[in-house]
C-alpha cells in the first residue's frame, strides 16, 4: 500500500473509531475483547507499523520543514491507544477527542505535504 492510500486509510480510522464511541456509548455496548477489540487493534497495529517505517523514509528523502520523527511516533501510539478506547464507553470523551484531533491533524498536514509533493512532481515530468 502507497503512502497515501494507508495515510487516507489512517484518517478514515480515526473517524470510524470517534462513529464506534458514540455508538457504544449511546446502546450501552460491550465489546467482546478477543472476537472484536483485538482482532481490530492487531489489523491498525500492522498498518501503523507500515506507515511509521514509509513515513520516516519520506520524511529522511524530502526533509519536511514541519513533520519530526516524534510526531511519527506519537502518531502511532495515540492511534493504538484510541483505537483500542474506541470500543469501551467507559473511555473519557474529552481526552478521547482530543487523541483523535490531535493524531488527524498531523495525518491531514502530512496528507498535504504528500499530495503535494506528488503534484509537483507531475508538473516536473510534464515540463520534459
Amino acid at each position: 500500500m502507497q503512502l497515501i492510500e494507508l495515510t487516507t486509510y489512517l484518517i478514515a480510522q480515526c473517524e470510524e473509531a470517534k462513529t464506534r464511541f458514540f455508538h457504544m456509548r449511546e446502546f450501552d455496548l460491550q465489546p467482546d475483547f478477543f472476537s472484536e477489540v483485538k482482532p481490530h487493534a492487531d489489523h491498525i497495529h500492522e498498518q501503523l507499523l507500515v506507515w511509521r517505517q514509509l513515513t520516516k523514509e519520506w520524511r529522511v528523502s524530502y526533509q519536511p520543514k514541519y513533520m519530526h520523527n516524534q510526531q511519527i511516533d506519537q502518531v502511532v501510539d495515540a492511534m493504538e491507544q484510541f483505537i483500542v478506547q474506541s470500543f469501551y464507553k467507559e473511555t473519557s470523551k474529552k481526552r478521547f477527542l482530543q487523541s483523535i484531533h490531535s493524531v488527524h491533524y498531523t495525518l491531514s498536514t502530512l496528507l498535504r505535504y504528500l499530495e503535494e509533493g506528488e503534484a509537483n512532481v507531475q508538473q516536473k515530468e510534464d515540463d520534459f
